[in-house]
């Protein structure tokens, strides 16, 4: 029996719907390819591990997660960088406000791998000081033009509200990235995986603190990862971010994707590939996962660290490598 009309409308309408979304899917314009510059390995570092990047005033900055003591300075004048330690003296850290069974893995795992504070991103403000995120801890380090080093006392409720919004819930998946502005009156954090999340907080009289929500943005993308990545985990993290002009970048090394956000909504507003040139054989890594850790945006383009934790890639390549990718056409600004 053929329906009434008031029963077969409802269906015919939403296939009509589906016929005007459907197209403009086929159509969406696709992310635009970085296109690589050159690539520059990295030697001289004690502890290898390359996983952060800053540039500070003109000089290129980096930290590894195995050193609790040093940070370098990368000297870029021939193709392979040499790193040059800046020494300084860690003050103990403060409570991480993670959970006590977070704290005793934190500890256990620092006989194992060597380095306690994990250090796992760098930035930098216009007076040239460096400012270190430490996963282990949940903390941030301030290290001087000087070498003078000191935790900065953040608000205990900025960890207390990433874990209410599922942040911060599995051991080594904290905070992977940092982001200061020239100022150095702000900051902004990155929660890794499961959930991943951005966070803020600002200076004040009484030390940093939220300004307003503490979390800007939580959440459990399942973006599958491009399709030469193979094998490579489903989802997304966030490996680091950086700070440009007004704007907030972040390293999603799951997707070889960096995207454009707004520094104070979190919100996407555009995003760039560079999966293309970091795929080749050559360069690939036999791991499930991504090993880009690092990221520093600029006018002429960015730079894309990778912490290979002595993994050799494709072509035998043990050293930490760090990309040269060229802006985009329009530039970082453009709608």
């Amino acid at each position: 029996m053929r329906p009434a009309p008031a029963a077969w409308l409802p269906l015919a309408l939403l296939g009509l719907l589906c016929a005007l979304l459907l197209p403009l899917s086929a159509y969406a314009a696709p992310v635009e390819e970085l296109q690589m510059l050159s690539e520059h390995p990295v030697e001289g570092m004690r502890g290898g591990n390359l996983s952060g990047l800053a540039l500070c005033g003109q000089d290129l900055y980096t930290e590894s997660d195995r050193d609790d003591d040093q940070l370098y300075r990368l000297d870029i004048s021939h193709n392979v960088w040499r790193a040059e330690a800046q020494v300084f003296k860690a003050p103990p850290p403060p409570p991480s406000g993670l959970t006590w069974g977070m704290d005793v893995r934190t500890w256990l795992m620092s006989f194992v791998r060597g380095g306690d504070l994990d250090f796992e991103a760098i930035s930098c403000d216009a007076a040239q000081n460096r400012y270190l995120v430490s996963e282990a801890h949940a903390a941030v380090l301030k290290v001087t033009p000087e070498g003078q080093a000191e935790w900065l006392p953040i608000s205990p409720r900025l960890v207390r509200e990433a874990r209410a919004a599922n942040l911060l819930a599995h051991f080594n998946a904290i905070f992977e990235g940092l982001a200061v502005n020239p100022a150095g009156d702000r900051l902004w954090l990155a929660a890794e995986r499961s959930d991943r999340g951005l966070l803020m907080a600002r200076r004040t009289a009484q030390g940093w603190d939220c300004d307003g929500a503490c979390v800007l943005l939580s959440e459990a993308p399942h973006e599958p990862p491009p399709a030469a990545a193979g094998r490579l985990l489903p989802g997304g993290d966030f490996s680091d971010l950086a700070y440009y002009h007004g704007k907030l970048f972040t390293l999603e090394r799951y997707l070889y994707k960096i995207c454009r956000r707004d520094a104070k909504t979190a919100a996407v507003e555009k995003c760039w590939s560079y999966a293309r040139d970091a795929l080749v054989p050559e360069r690939r890594y036999d791991k499930p996962y991504g090993v880009a850790e690092a990221l520093v945006i600029d006018a002429e383009g960015a730079w894309v660290g990778n912490d290979n934790n002595d993994w050799a890639r494709g072509d035998g390549d043990r050293r930490p490598i760090v990309w040269r990718y060229a802006a985009p056409a329009a530039g970082w600004d453009a709608p």
